[in-house]
């Protein structure tokens, strides 16, 4: 019962790992003993930076690249299965968010948010089931989606797509846990609210307004966020599987 939230000897995989939410599980997953954590972004100096950032904390690996396609997707699959026999944890992270009015909301838009919140995590998972089946050979796998709040109740902005493609994120983690389930791998999910980013610059810039609206009275830490993701990767979550853990404060039952 001791080590139940210990990740030693742990590898993973974090992608959006460079900022924000992101970062913030890396750095709970190495503060608990993962061996190794690999980040991945788009730009490829941020990343590397992070990288070395994190590395305070434990060994972190920085593997920039655009996973918004299928072939940057295949690319990182390709780049982890070349260093690691084993992924014990992946965590879909890497996300986008467009915001447009109804009448106006272009198709690029429309497509950059769906193609990256809801199709690669689903094709990484894919192209990562090796890995995943072979850590699932030692102990329980995991595969955690970040999702949103936003994918369980109605938003006022007009981000139409963000809000549609995490709740297709939230439904598609229950239908891969349905699969994956008895080959040892436990697919799960985080509903984040308010936290500090550069996608949600309103909580990071104007972090008092925004708490006003939160029944907790304060946007989310990166305690809040590690805390959540660390207990899903760890022999603590082995048991939950297809469910979304909502980390907000209590925002998304005052809206």
């Amino acid at each position: 019962m001791q080590n139940l939230f210990s990740l030693e000897g742990r590898v993973a995989l974090v992608t959006g790992g460079s900022r924000g939410i992101g970062a913030m599980i890396v750095k709970g997953f190495l503060t608990y003993g993962a061996k190794r954590v690999y980040i991945t972004a788009r730009k490829a100096a941020a990343c590397d930076a992070a990288a070395e950032a994190l590395s305070e904390f434990g060994e972190c690996v920085s593997l920039p690249g655009d996973i918004s396609t299928m072939e940057g997707v295949q690319g990182l699959a390709d780049r982890i299965k070349e260093r690691e026999d084993k992924l014990d944890i992946l965590v879909n992270n890497a996300g986008a968010a467009w915001g447009a009015a109804f009448d106006e909301f272009p198709e690029a838009g429309w497509d950059k948010t769906v193609d990256l919140n809801m199709k690669t995590p689903f094709f990484l998972t894919q192209a990562l089931i090796g890995p995943l089946r072979a850590a699932a050979k030692d102990h329980v796998a995991k595969v955690i989606n970040i999702a949103s709040i936003d994918g369980q109740s109605v938003t006022k902005d007009e981000t139409y797509p963000y809000g549609a493609s995490k709740a297709g994120l939230l439904h598609m983690t229950k239908r891969m846990a349905l699969r994956l389930a008895p080959e040892n791998i436990a697919v799960s999910c985080i509903a984040p609210g308010a936290f500090a980013s550069d996608m949600n610059k309103v909580a990071r810039d104007h972090a008092d307004a925004v708490s006003k609206a939160i029944p907790a009275g304060r946007i989310g830490s990166e305690e809040d966020m590690a805390g959540a993701a660390i207990y899903l990767a760890s022999r603590a979550g082995d048991y939950v599987m297809g469910g979304a853990v909502t980390v907000d404060g209590g925002v998304s039952f005052a809206r």
